[in-house]
């Protein structure tokens, strides 16, 4: 675990807002949520203290075991979707015309798909069978020793097989890569959207992805707050990736764990343990947020 040394805007004895990615973050690659995981959240809320996630999943990618937790509401599709509780402060889609552009351009390139909808994850006709090498390739990169057992039915428990492609109700949508040029030419092909990739850094990424231009997770922050009508001071965000360093570096505290990219730890004003070293509930120790009620810290 690494320190942080700076000095904390806000005053500790106010509730604090708290924003966590989940995937690599709140859950391992597995879809695991620690137990510690659960018991810091908890924790935080009966301490006065609200708890975000923020994700690149669609609502439908949320499961009832992560609601179960306890949570104030989600920031989904990488920062398209905000819900406070049960009101949608903004949910900006994918056109029902963008999203018959990008099937019949995944359909012409033979790249196989997913459409990521709070009503389900849709996916193109062979991804399963395009996406189990992949998904492997995913989880091996993410240094879990059974890589070899996950499946896209695993990692994705709940994708729908067989279902409409053309839709109205699309956040964002991931493409298998069978190249890095298929991202740069989305770049060109899709200039009303924001094409990015994920699984792998430049040319070993191994997903693409189109969505909403001009969002993104700090935005959808900023938004929230407003909604909220509370102060950036009061903000820790937690995260391990690329796309989640906007909402690090416009949240008063920033958390990577130390399974993250060079790039994202790098820049955080702290760096905890792994998802499956307790690093969550570590760093809500650390910052005071709980008490080390499981007394694991010592």
């Amino acid at each position: 675990m690494f320190l942080y040394d700076g000095d904390i805007k806000g005053d500790m004895n106010m509730g604090k807002i708290i924003f966590i990615d989940v995937d690599g973050t709140l859950l391992d690659y597995e879809n695991k949520l620690p137990a510690s995981a659960s018991k810091a959240i908890k924790e935080a809320r009966k301490n006065g203290h609200r708890v975000y996630i923020c994700t690149g999943r669609s609502e439908a990618e949320v499961y009832d075991y992560i609601w179960d937790i306890g949570l104030d509401g989600m920031i989904g599709g990488n920062g398209s979707y905000v819900k406070d509780g049960d009101t949608v402060v903004m949910h900006q889609l994918i056109t029902l015309d963008q999203c018959k552009h990008i099937v019949d351009w995944c359909h012409s390139r033979n790249l196989e798909f997913y459409l990521e909808s709070n009503n389900g994850l849709f996916a193109s006709e062979h991804f399963e069978e395009k996406g189990d090498p992949v998904i492997k390739v995913y989880a091996s990169r993410k240094g879990k020793p059974d890589a070899n057992e996950i499946t896209v039915r695993k990692a994705f428990p709940e994708m729908i097989f067989g279902g409409e492609l053309y839709r109205d109700d699309c956040n964002k949508v991931s493409f298998i890569l069978n190249s890095y040029q298929d991202h740069l030419d989305s770049i060109e092909e899709f200039p009303d959207l924001k094409p990015g990739t994920w699984g792998g850094a430049g040319e070993i990424a191994l997903f693409g992805d189109l969505g909403v231009k001009n969002i993104d997770k700090a935005h959808a922050v900023d938004v929230l707050l407003n909604h909220l009508g509370a102060s950036l001071e009061d903000t820790f965000a937690f995260g391990d990736a690329k796309v989640d360093i906007p909402m690090l570096e416009y949240c008063n505290v920033g958390v990577a764990v130390n399974s993250g990219g060079d790039e994202i730890k790098a820049m955080a004003d702290y760096v905890t343990d792994d998802v499956d070293q307790d690093g969550i509930y570590k760093a809500f120790v650390h910052f005071g947020l709980i008490d080390d009620v499981l007394d694991i810290c010592k």
